[in-house]
């Protein structure tokens, strides 16, 4: 069991491990931030929900183009570059005290996050064979969700001494783990940066790509799940349901630890864009019938039947989170041309901060407010998305079969295999730390 759930050696174990150094300082950030603003620094609720929807905002704008650099400056040198300036703004919140200074440097901290995963996902796609992205991406987020768990216990010790001493010394945890990790993932070769078009050529962009844009705002519907877990059922749970509030907490233990141990076994039916579709359908149709358990939780009857009609729909619920993602991941990559997953990846991604920024108050009206009958057309759209995806997909093929050839993608299509190191230009970040020395992981691998 332990070791199917550890990464290969090579690139994938570097950037699992990475990511679990990480997101252990996240886990404990997430928990404390919001009664450290509060509490000591001093801001008000609508304060700290205003600043983190600017900051997220601008996250969202920035997002493409930072993605677009990436491409251009080199991939590994750019993450490990985000991730630094994801420390410095953690970093910068010891020093805080009005909220203007909370909007800036929460701008840097989501603008770092979002786009250090973008590079990330990117230099993923340029280190790793494209048939095994899907099950090292799964890896990936097992320790993305082992990072936040252990973070998390570390943040609940923090909020039983509730001193500001306590938060501070949160804050530095993730500040230096965010360091660790850009030094980890300096030991992943670099990849080739991609020339820029010819002169009078234009460029092509991710906006123009119109079955990726389609299939991003399907993920957009589909990734509803994740502020429906942070938001809206808490409050769904304290005031339609008999059940105690500390059912949620059961119900994200379980998400987290069902993540950590199947989603590498999940991950494992997609192996192209046919079966990624078909992942997604399933996915969708997955999280619908979770929401229709959720709506029958709010039937009145014993505490402990809704507790249990909680847990059932949450177990649902986190089987189609995992089967989703794992065909979501496959369709994100290889839609995508070579030479263009930094961009490409950032507007994939952005369908989740849009989530974050309009989920809470949408479902919240859709929920809490009508009831029953929210949770009945919310399944329904998880549903319809899922189906949406496989005609989407395959107008995603034929237009990659259409696609020339240009000196981008070139770059990326006739170079070495996947995984390979390549020649790099010299100007960017990556230009005087190159690493020939990293493993083929092509031999050595058989997924959120």
């Amino acid at each position: 069991m332990i070791k199917t759930m550890i990464p290969p050696p090579g690139p994938p174990r570097t950037l699992a491990l990475a990511q679990l150094i990480s997101r252990t300082g996240d886990g404990a950030y997430y928990v404390t931030a919001a009664l450290y603003f509060t509490k000591v620094v001093g801001l008000s609720p609508a304060e700290l929900g205003l600043g983190l929807t600017i900051a997220w905002t601008v996250a969202l704008v920035l997002g493409v183009p930072l993605g677009h650099l990436a491409d251009r400056r080199g991939v590994r040198g750019t993450t490990v570059f985000f991730f630094c300036c994801a420390a410095v703004a953690v970093g910068s919140y010891l020093f805080v005290r009005s909220f203007p200074l909370f909007v800036l440097s929460a701008s840097l901290y989501a603008v770092a996050q979002r786009s250090g995963s973008a590079a990330q996902q990117a230099l993923l796609a340029g280190v790793v064979p494209k048939e095994q992205l899907t099950r090292v991406r799964a890896f990936l987020q097992a320790s993305y969700n082992a990072g936040l768990s252990v973070g998390a216990a570390l943040g609940g010790i923090v909020l039983l001494f509730d001193a500001r001493e306590a938060y501070l010394a949160a804050f530095a945890l993730n500040s230096a783990g965010f360091v660790v990790a850009a030094l980890v993932l300096r030991r992943v070769p670099p990849v080739a940066s991609v020339p820029a078009a010819a002169k009078g050529e234009k460029a092509q962009t991710v906006f123009k790509d119109r079955p990726y844009v389609a299939a991003s705002l399907i993920n957009l519907v589909l990734v509803l799940h994740v502020p429906l877990i942070d938001v809206a059922l808490p409050l769904w749970i304290v005031g339609h349901t008999e059940a105690p509030a500390w059912v949620l907490s059961v119900m994200f233990v379980l998400n987290t630890l069902a993540v950590v141990v199947f989603q590498v076994r999940v991950a494992r039916g997609v192996s192209d864009l046919t079966s990624a579709a078909r992942y997604v359908v399933r996915g969708g149709l997955l999280l619908g019938a979770g929401c229709v358990v959720f709506a029958f939780s709010g039937s009145g009857g014993s505490a402990w039947s809704a507790v249990l009609l909680l847990i059932t729909a949450a177990a649902v619920q986190t089987l189609g989170e995992m089967v989703q993602m794992a065909g979501t991941w496959e369709i994100s990559f290889g839609l995508a041309p070579d030479g263009k997953h930094g961009q490409y990846q950032a507007f994939f991604g952005s369908g989740l901060t849009v989530a974050e920024i309009v989920g809470p108050l949408a479902l919240t009206g859709m929920l809490v407010y009508w009831g029953w009958p929210g949770w009945l057309l919310l399944g329904a759209l998880f549903a319809a998305a899922g189906f949406a995806m496989i005609p989407v997909v395959r107008w995603g093929e034929r237009r990659m079969a259409e696609r020339p050839v240009t000196p981008e993608t070139d770059a990326g299509a006739s170079g070495p295999a996947p995984g390979a190191v390549q020649g790099e230009d010299t100007t960017g970040p990556d230009a005087h730390d190159k690493d020939t020395t990293g493993p083929d992981v092509s031999g050595e691998l058989a997924r959120s």
